[in-house]
């Protein structure tokens, strides 16, 4: 049996290339992680885990407005809306209109959406935004610089920033045309 990969290269000199293949596997390690529990989350709720966050924010904060939510969740206002809708059609969030602006509407979490909601084991946003706000703060200062070097280098779409990981993480489930209108 060959030793597992990071201990082959524990071996080697630190090359660029060796370390190029262990930061792959740090990313693949993070990715696969975040698939595997988004992919839980969606087996023991019967929803997507995006849908299961906004369920966990409307139980804790019963009565705030899809901006509210987006805000949150850290996502588009336009996905916000469009979780909101597929929650209300499917009987799991309700919309009130209330107060003197009848534009403004209060969401709140169904029977129906809480008991989906307690079928789900947490983090319901995510193991990664555990795991971040749980680092130190020098660290985490670092660690945004270090990617935002990395994204700048890969030219990346800045939009994309605001897709819940729980969407891409699903990538082969659902894409982002299913969030955004």
């Amino acid at each position: 049996m060959s030793p597992p990969p990071a201990a082959a290269d524990a071996g080697r000199a630190d090359t660029p290339a060796a370390t190029q293949a262990r930061v792959m596997r740090q990313f693949r390690q993070i990715l696969n992680l975040v698939r595997a529990h988004f992919q839980q989350v969606e087996k023991q709720a019967g929803l997507g885990g995006a849908q299961v966050w906004a369920l966990a924010l409307l139980r804790d904060t019963p009565g705030i407005g899809v901006t509210e939510l987006a805000r949150r969740m850290d996502i588009h206002q336009s996905t916000a809306s469009n979780l909101v809708r597929a929650l209300t059609q499917a009987g799991l969030v309700r919309a009130e209109r209330k107060g003197s602006d009848r534009r403004t509407v209060q969401l709140h979490p169904r029977a129906a959406g809480l008991r989906r909601l307690e079928r789900a084991s947490g983090p319901f946003a995510g193991l990664l935004p555990q795991a971040l706000q749980a680092l130190d703060p020098a660290l985490l200062k670092r660690l945004e610089a270090d990617l935002g070097v990395l994204l700048a280098a890969l030219q990346t779409d800045a939009r994309s920033a605001r897709m819940p990981l729980a969407v891409i993480s699903m990538s082969d489930v659902a894409d982002e045309n299913d969030f955004h209108s």
